[in-house]
């Protein structure tokens, strides 16, 4: 007799609720949750520097819906360069790209708050982007690639002759390409007036600053110059050129009515002398303002990298301490690429801010995981050896902390010495951890530290690096932090004072700092 149907694995997953979230498996076949059942947090957790747009948007919407204003923050920590977030530049021109769609009001009425959280020029790049579209840098980036090979001719003898007839017909190119940027600039500007209103807070937040930074510096002020002449476009550059940007800001910065000499002018002449006098008077304040830093980044080599990579690690460290700290590197096959080179750096990182017992140690993570003490002086050395590490083709969890109790118990370790958080550079695909589908990986860890006498499990932030649905705990889980990007930022988090609470109370602190709080939702 034939048996009954049983179906895939998925229909045997427990029901989602508000207290448990759906779940699923990871593409190691590993229970895990889809979702940590707040969608604010899975956008915090789960939007990472190879995370597509679409992606991107899909998680912004339902976390919006959930709570628009931490949405609004969650948004601006993407973009955080300073300290204040994870640096992810592409997620954050996406999201601002939606927001301008769905509440262009906050977008735009938010500029000024958003600008601490970048740079100037990305008002410029959302400008950019909504009239070229958003995969212009892209596009122009393969077009500038294919130039480049269609210059180089086979034939010695015509490439003389090819090259002129490219550069004739290049140049007709580029002209007919820059009337019809303009005139999409303006018609846009004309019939969109959400656009208009965007287009007008930038011009009016760069004219603002370059006027105090033109009294500044005729004060001979210099330390209190502004950004905005070095971010500023400049004429008939690429932004200015999709944009009109800098007539806008030059009308604004010499305003016909406060200058005689434009007052009896003809428009286009006047728009044409306020351009030339923004470029000579104005993006020259830079000059002065910035010349003597650019050899700072003129030089190149490992000299510059290690100097580079010790000033990180002593502010940093400045801010607080790792005890008890220990990093767990993922260098398995589905990390190839930047997420495992970001994995090792982050480990690094921590082994070198964490204290004894655990300073200079972590564990990579394969089928065979490892604790290794990191040997060399040097950062190329260092970077060295944990690349002559075991590397493996999947990702065993459970193992990492079968080895780490083993080595406690060995030690004898007392509670006291014993690691207090964990931090996991990963995936988030592990393999299957447990015969019961329906128990989570982390349910096993505090199972197998208890059995081994350790009443207090580590706390563990798992550090998402790369586009995946695996969420390893649900918002309200405590002792662990969901974290991700390829950022050091967030590593402050967790510099000393109190444990972990939960996923959400991360993410809170996350957005807490004083620039967050100006940001305001207006639609």
């Amino acid at each position: 007799m034939a048996s009954s149907l049983l179906g895939p694995p998925e229909l045997r997953l427990p029901m989602a609720t508000a207290t448990n979230p759906p779940m699923g498996f990871t593409e190691n076949n590993s229970a895990t949750y889809l979702s940590s059942g707040n969608p604010c947090l899975d956008f915090f957790f789960h939007i990472v520097p190879d995370t597509p747009p679409q992606q991107v948007i899909a998680r912004l919407s339902s976390a919006w819906d959930y709570h628009p204003l931490i949405t609004l923050k969650l948004v601006c920590n993407l973009r955080g360069v300073r300290g204040t977030g994870k640096s992810n530049k592409e997620g954050f021109y996406a999201a601002a790209l939606w927001l301008h769609k769905h509440h262009p009001k906050t977008l735009a009425c938010n500029l000024k708050a958003i600008a601490d959280f970048g740079y100037f020029k990305d008002m410029l790049e959302i400008l950019y982007r909504l009239l070229e579209g958003p995969q212009a840098r892209m596009i122009k980036k393969t077009e500038w690639n294919n130039r480049k090979e269609s210059v180089l001719d086979p034939k010695p003898g015509r490439k003389k002759r090819k090259f002129t007839e490219e550069k004739e017909k290049a140049r007709s190119l580029r002209l007919e390409k820059t009337v019809t940027k303009a005139r999409k600039a303006f018609e846009r500007y004309k019939r969109d007036p959400d656009y208009k209103f965007l287009h007008d807070r930038v011009s009016d937040f760069f004219a603002e600053l370059l006027r105090s930074d033109m009294q500044y510096y005729n004060a001979n002020e210099l330390n209190k110059i502004s950004l905005a002449s070095k971010w500023c476009p400049t004429l008939d550059s690429s932004y200015d050129k999709a944009t009109l940007m800098c007539e806008s800001i030059a009308r604004k910065v010499f305003p016909r009515e406060e200058h005689v000499e434009y007052q009896n002018i003809e428009e286009a002449h006047y728009a044409y002398r306020v351009r030339d006098r923004l470029r000579k008077e104005v993006l020259v304040l830079s000059t002065r303002r910035f010349n003597c830093q650019r050899s700072l980044h003129d030089d190149n080599g490992p000299e510059v990298a290690e100097l580079q990579w010790k000033r990180m690690v002593d502010d940093v460290a400045k801010q607080g301490k790792l005890a008890n700290c220990m990093a767990i590197c993922d260098v398995s096959g589905s990390m190839s690429g930047i997420p495992m080179e970001v994995s090792v750096a982050l480990g690094l990182l921590i082994s070198e801010l964490s204290e004894e017992p655990w300073k200079g140690k972590l564990i990579t993570f394969s089928e065979k995981p490892r604790l290794h003490r990191i040997k060399g002086e040097s950062l190329i050395s260092k970077t060295e050896f944990i690349e002559r590490m075991h590397w493996g083709g999947s990702t065993n969890f459970q193992r990492v902390f079968d080895r780490i109790l083993e080595v406690a118990v060995k030690g004898k370790l007392g509670e006291d010495q014993m690691i207090k958080r964990l931090f996991v550079f990963s995936d988030m695909e592990f393999d299957q951890a447990s015969q019961n589908d329906w128990e989570t990986d982390y349910k096993v860890i505090q199972k197998k530290f208890r059995r081994k006498g350790f009443q207090n499990v580590p706390e563990i932030v798992f550090w998402n690096l790369r586009d995946s649905l695996a969420t390893p705990v649900p918002s309200d889980q405590k002792g662990v932090a969901l974290v991700s990007g390829f950022s050091k930022n967030l590593v402050k988090l967790f510099l000393e004072g109190g444990g972990i609470v939960n996923p959400e109370n991360v993410m809170q602190q996350a957005i807490s700092g004083e620039e967050y709080q100006k940001l305001v939702v207006f639609d």
